[in-house]
């Protein structure tokens, strides 16, 4: 059986379990936390290995540039797509009109949003050993950014210590199969948790920001995604979308497209045919400052509020909306929760007021699921394009119907 059935089965078992259990589904939290702490035990050292081993591997600094600047560009553009789109169906479906967000129940501390200044400053590591402890990704990705340039300028002097930098990739991607064999029980408890503690009549209220949110997801994953994929990729679709069948179930069930990482370079490599030096340069960097899904809700979040309290937004707030969320990316972690600082960067830039965040917490769980399906998918997209600009998609595994599964690893 493959893993994402398996996984869609414990995502199902997992609801069922919650519905049942209510609020004493929260004793199984334990179980998805310790799933998920496994997920994030690998991050920080494959992002490091991946990422390293991904620069050493392309030995031209033209082409490292290149596929630095193509990677980039196709990040920055689907963003801003992502953000038209939350906006035009926010002022098309109007979801703000009539919402009472005066009656707050929960209150969340929203991190004060980053200076632009402080936000660039913060992209170089003062110390490289803290920022591995901290998890810091974005710093991680720049310090292994100059440590893989730096080996490639040593030569044979460099060989020792990149040998032993890509026997850690071997294992971390090894370690990530072992990890993965618990990923049906751990969602399976992570779901039971979500829909134990969120009942449906809590969430009615805002039941039409919600379906705002994912059918502007499914835009971007139907309309957008499947564009770049037929006229600039020129490949058939549906192997895009089976061959990350495992990694979209992991985003469904962890809201992290960092935790999803390890599954969605071996998705990437293993399924899609990307070669092993692009993924590991492009994914890594992607689910750090790649977050389409999180776009998507900003811009109906923004307008949301907007309508909430009766405040008409010019085009140039439009434009600084847009501006300021393709910003904020750059600088969010692929973690849970990371929309909220986003947003709240967002709504200080043109002035609207931060309190009616806390009631959009009541649905963010079931939001955040399918925004961090676009953001991985997005990575994986630009990984995708890059990939065959440079002539390194193996186009016959990516056509093959025989997808590699993690059940079929040796362990």
């Amino acid at each position: 059986m493959k893993l994402w059935l398996k996984i869609l089965i414990g995502v199902a078992v997992g609801l069922i379990l919650g519905t049942i259990l209510g609020p004493r589904a929260e004793y199984l939290e334990p179980v998805g936390t310790l799933f998920l702490n496994l997920i994030r035990m690998l991050v920080v050292l494959l992002v490091f290995s991946s990422m390293t081993v991904g620069i050493t591997s392309i030995h031209d600094p033209k082409k490292l540039t290149r596929v630095g600047l193509k990677s980039f560009a196709m990040f920055m553009i689907t963003t801003v797509i992502a953000i038209g789109i939350g906006l035009g169906l926010a002022y098309l479906i109007k979801p703000g009109v009539g919402a009472q967000l005066g009656q707050v129940t929960e209150v969340i501390n929203i991190q004060p949003a980053p200076s632009v200044v402080k936000l660039l400053l913060g992209v170089i590591p003062n110390n490289p050993i803290q920022a591995f402890a901290e998890g810091n990704i974005l710093q991680v990705i720049v310090f292994s950014i100059f440590l893989g340039l730096a080996l490639n300028l040593c030569g044979e002097k460099g060989k020792p210590l990149l040998k032993m930098i890509e026997a850690l990739a071997e294992t971390m991607y090894r370690l990530t199969n072992i990890v993965m064999e618990f990923a049906p029980y751990g969602v399976a408890a992570i779901m039971a948790y979500v829909a134990g503690r969120f009942g449906f009549e809590t969430l009615l209220s805002l039941l039409k920001f919600l379906l705002i949110n994912y059918l502007g997801c499914a835009i971007q994953l139907g309309v957008v995604y499947t564009l770049i994929l037929v006229f600039l990729v020129k490949v058939k679709p549906l192997p895009f979308f089976k061959g990350m069948g495992d990694a979209i179930m992991l985003a469904l069930s962890t809201n992290s497209s960092s935790a999803t990482l390890p599954v969605t370079l071996h998705c990437a490599e293993e399924n899609l045919g990307i070669s092993r030096n692009i993924a590991s340069f492009v994914l890594p960097l992607g689910s750090t400052i790649n977050m389409n899904g999180a776009a998507i809700f900003q811009g109906i979040a923004a307008v949301y509020m907007a309508q909430a309290y009766g405040i008409d937004l010019a085009w140039q707030q439009l434009l600084v909306i847009v501006v300021t969320a393709v910003l904020s990316a750059i600088g969010a972690a692929g973690i849970p929760g990371t929309g909220f600082i986003m947003l709240a960067v967002v709504l200080q830039s043109v002035g609207l007021p931060m309190q009616g965040i806390a009631t959009l917490f009541a649905v963010d769980r079931l939001r955040e699921m399918f925004s961090t399906v676009v953001n991985v998918l997005g990575d994986v997209i630009t990984a995708l394009w890059v990939a065959n600009g440079e002539g390194e998609l193996n186009m016959d595994t990516y056509n093959s119907t025989d997808l590699i599964g993690y059940e079929e690893t040796e362990i």
